[in-house]
């Protein structure tokens, strides 16, 4: 009897704490219940508001025009580009990844990127196209020698005087030149422009971007070289009108003068600033000394190789900075070139041989060089060869032994290198301006289009 009353006692215990355990349990899952209940409404209520009075317009509304449109006219400083092949020409190279702006600068490029937390983000779904860097021709005229202007649009050459390295470059570009629009629909974003070649010494490039309507907004570095010339081009400007100088010789010695009394200038001034005493700045002068100081280099126009080979010996009597632009002969002279330690910007190789000292100029060039290890880059001219044909120029140096991979880092991260812009542009990287191009293919073959080109974190051209 006593065993059956302690049995029931047991069971009616064991009974209350199940009871108790059940109604604890039904209690827990009516408080959570209600919390997920709660948050619900709240999200719905929260969509509903936005979808009544949106501060802005959500992303996965956008059509890629309006994409575009939001961008530049609303001043969207976030974009989010994905799903695209990626090639930073930094070394790392994503089959469909992503890259992030802010701001006008890259902040991060990465297989996979985030919703970014910014209430102006817009994301761009390239669906597999080419996203690189913008591309860079580093010797140009554009926006000094003007298209369809004639006589009145070409501000190149000072040609009353052989002498000129005082005159900039800024004060002639006109952001109106029709070609600064075939530049960003080609996926071009900066150039390096300046004075033609008809003088001995030309005067100072400027290194800008290709879209804006202020050059002062535009540039990026200046002055950013300082153009001389040997060859033909002098040599006619003035000797066919009984001016100095009528000889390559003559062309020499006027820059090596010139150069003598610009150290001279250099070094007086300097031990004025030591000593304390007075030093009367000469105009004419002032504007050699980032090229003494290392900061800028010489431009040299040069086709023939005997031209290159007396650009360097000038270069290297003074101890100064030269880039060997056109280099038509170079890959007949490699070796000294690459000796001499200078990079070669080259072309116009699509442009014609209508002079003599370009009769043995050839796509083969930039090949022959990059092998005997000069830094290269390709050149337009522009408007000698147009600038709208730069990743085409690069696609033919690649065919004729420059290679697919160097082709693509002669129009992008060497030209910036050689421009010494590379902290700023030339590649993909965090922290360099968000110079973007996208194309749907290889920008080196024919029949690729430029999609978008970002220029400062804006877009400023998509493709219809």
């Amino acid at each position: 009897m006593m065993l059956s009353i302690i049995f029931v006692a047991i069971v009616i215990v064991i009974v209350s704490v199940i009871a108790v355990v059940v109604v604890v349990i039904a209690a827990l899952i009516i408080v959570v219940v209600s919390i997920a209940v709660i948050i619900i409404f709240v999200a719905v209520l929260f969509i509903v508001i936005l979808h009544i009075h949106p501060p802005f317009k959500p992303v996965y509304y956008f059509t890629c025009w309006e994409v575009y449109s939001y961008i530049t006219l609303k001043g969207v400083i976030v974009i989010l580009i994905k799903n695209g092949k990626i090639l930073t020409m930094a070394g790392v190279n994503y089959e469909n990844g992503c890259v992030l702006t802010e701001n006008g600068v890259i902040v991060k490029i990465a297989e996979r990127i985030g919703m970014y937390e910014n209430g102006d983000n817009t994301v761009i779904d390239v669906n597999g196209a080419w996203v690189m860097p913008g591309l860079i021709d580093a010797h140009s005229h554009i926006g000094i020698f003007e298209e369809r202007k004639g006589k009145i649009g070409d501000n190149s050459n000072e040609t009353t005087e052989p002498i000129t390295p005082y005159i900039k470059a800024l004060d002639a570009v006109n952001p109106m030149d029709s070609a600064f629009h075939n530049a960003v629909k080609t996926g071009v974003t900066s150039v390096m422009t300046g004075p033609g070649s008809s003088n001995v010494v030309g005067g100072q490039f400027v290194f800008m971007k290709t879209d804006g309507r202020c050059v002062d907004d535009m540039v990026v570095m200046e002055p950013a070289a300082m153009k001389i010339a040997f060859g033909e081009n002098p040599k006619t400007n003035y000797g066919d009108n009984n001016q100095m100088p009528s000889s390559r010789m003559t062309i020499g010695s006027m820059l090596r003068e010139e150069l003598f009394e610009a150290m001279q200038y250099s070094e007086s001034k300097k031990e004025a600033q030591k000593s304390g005493g007075s030093f009367e700045e000469d105009f004419r002068k002032e504007c050699w000394l980032p090229v003494i100081n290392g900061e800028i280099p010489l431009k040299a126009h040069v086709h023939r190789a005997d031209d290159i080979l007396t650009a360097i010996r000038i270069a290297k009597l003074f101890g100064l900075n030269m880039t060997l632009d056109h280099c038509s002969e170079g890959h007949l002279i490699a070796d000294e070139i690459k000796k001499s330690g200078f990079p070669a910007i080259i072309g116009p190789s699509l442009a014609s041989r209508n002079k003599t000292e370009t009769q043995y100029m050839d796509f083969k060039t930039a090949g022959v060089l990059h092998k005997a290890g000069v830094k290269v880059a390709i050149t337009t001219d522009h408007p000698v060869s147009l600038i709208q044909c730069l990743p085409i120029c690069a696609g033919i140096a690649a065919k004729e032994g420059l290679g697919i991979d160097e082709g693509l880092k002669a129009i992008t991260i060497n030209a910036a290198e050689i421009c010494s812009v590379s902290s700023r542009v030339g590649s993909l990287e965090p922290g360099k301006d968000a110079d973007i191009a996208i194309f749907d293919g290889n920008p080196m073959e024919v029949f690729t289009n430029c999609l978008y080109t970002i220029i400062n974190g804006k877009v400023v051209y998509k493709a219809e």
